[in-house]
């Protein structure tokens, strides 16, 4: 029995092990031996026949994208940009056989540098731990955080006033909040779910839960899919009627993969994201992941008036939201006293 049961499990994995035997006979090489290219670049490419088979003529693909080598390089034209898997099909006797190569794909060039004029200050409750902003029909919305402070509520961003207000359970840290249609989506942070309210009065339709993505910071919309930031390198694509996520960017310099997006917004085909901690703002290309441009806010901070809960650490730029009649961007911070209607142009 013994012995049968051995020639059994030999012959298991054996059968099994067509992947496991296709990398001990091949490995895809790259010139240089580089791991990380920018979009558009060309490079060498050759299959290492380990043992000298007869193999035809392999096909490479990323994300399912054939790419066709021409002259022996392939040129990474592709979509979506960063941690890529390149595959390699190979005919070997009279079957195909799969091999890869983990790399990244990077921006073709770096980011622009962007400034800001201050074309009206408006004032802003200094208790709000903002987390999201956004306007619908002149109207802003914000989310607040912090547990037991959490909020999402209705301003009139020119006096300050909040016109309705409803809180989260104590337990929960509100995040970003993007409108589409005649609903408010809201995040939360580490909870794992999301609200999704009534436009027009707040009320509460239903709850969701995250997939893939590890938290709740930012959200933001293209008029068909939600775009969702969670701390890391990505931003998801979220499908609105279900809440499933469908996919993802990532988001990447020429130099490296970024990460720390936190509060969203769309305009034109490029999302806004505060990044953490940081007096800056990054124009990303949504269909990409490229950073585009780098807003510098650096000043705003000096002109908030510190009340009580000012926290010198966490009472950061955070919020930003696009009025689309008046073509200007307002962005406040945590625990900020102000809203700044600002105009965004590159530096000279």
């Amino acid at each position: 029995m013994k012995l049968s049961f051995v020639t059994i499990l030999f012959v298991l994995i054996n059968s099994c092990g067509g992947t496991s035997d296709a990398t001990q006979l091949f490995d895809i090489q790259l010139e240089g031996k580089k791991k990380q290219f920018q979009k558009g670049q060309s490079v060498g490419v050759a299959i290492r026949n380990k043992e000298q088979k007869e193999i035809g003529e392999p096909e490479f693909s990323i994300d399912g994208q054939v790419i066709q080598r021409v002259n022996g390089k392939l040129t990474f034209n592709i979509k979506k940009l960063g941690s890529k898997t390149l595959i390699a099909k190979i005919p070997y006797d009279n079957e195909i056989v799969e091999i890869s190569k983990n790399i990244k794909i990077l921006a073709e060039k770096a980011p622009e540098i962007y400034t800001y004029t201050i074309s009206n200050t408006y004032p802003h409750d200094p208790s709000a731990y903002t987390q999201g902003l956004e306007f619908s029909d002149g109207v802003l919305y914000e989310s607040t955080g912090k547990k037991g402070y959490s909020t999402l509520r209705k301003v009139n961003f020119e006096s300050g006033e909040i016109l309705q207000t409803v809180k989260l359970e104590k337990s929960i840290f509100g995040e970003g909040i993007t409108i589409l249609k005649d609903k408010v989506y809201q995040l939360s942070w580490q909870s794992g779910i999301g609200y999704v309210y009534n436009k027009s009065d707040l009320s509460k339709i239903e709850s969701f839960t995250y997939g893939n993505s590890k938290e709740g910071w930012g959200l933001c919309n293209d008029g068909e899919k939600l775009f969702k930031s969670d701390g890391t390198e990505k931003i998801w694509f979220l499908d609105p009627q279900t809440l499933v996520e469908t996919g993802h960017i990532e988001i990447v310099t020429n130099k490296s993969i970024f990460n720390r997006a936190n509060e969203l917004e769309y305009v034109d085909g490029k999302i806004y994201a505060n990044v953490y901690g940081k007096e800056s703002m990054m124009i990303i290309d949504a269909s990409s992941g490229a950073i585009q441009g780098v807003i510098n806010f650096g000043g705003l901070k000096k002109l908030i008036d510190k009340g009580e809960q000012w926290d010198e650490q966490n009472s950061v730029l955070n919020g930003v939201a696009y009025h689309p009649e008046r073509k200007s961007f307002f962005v406040t911070g945590k625990n900020w006293n102000k809203l700044f209607e600002v105009q965004i142009q590159k530096k000279e």
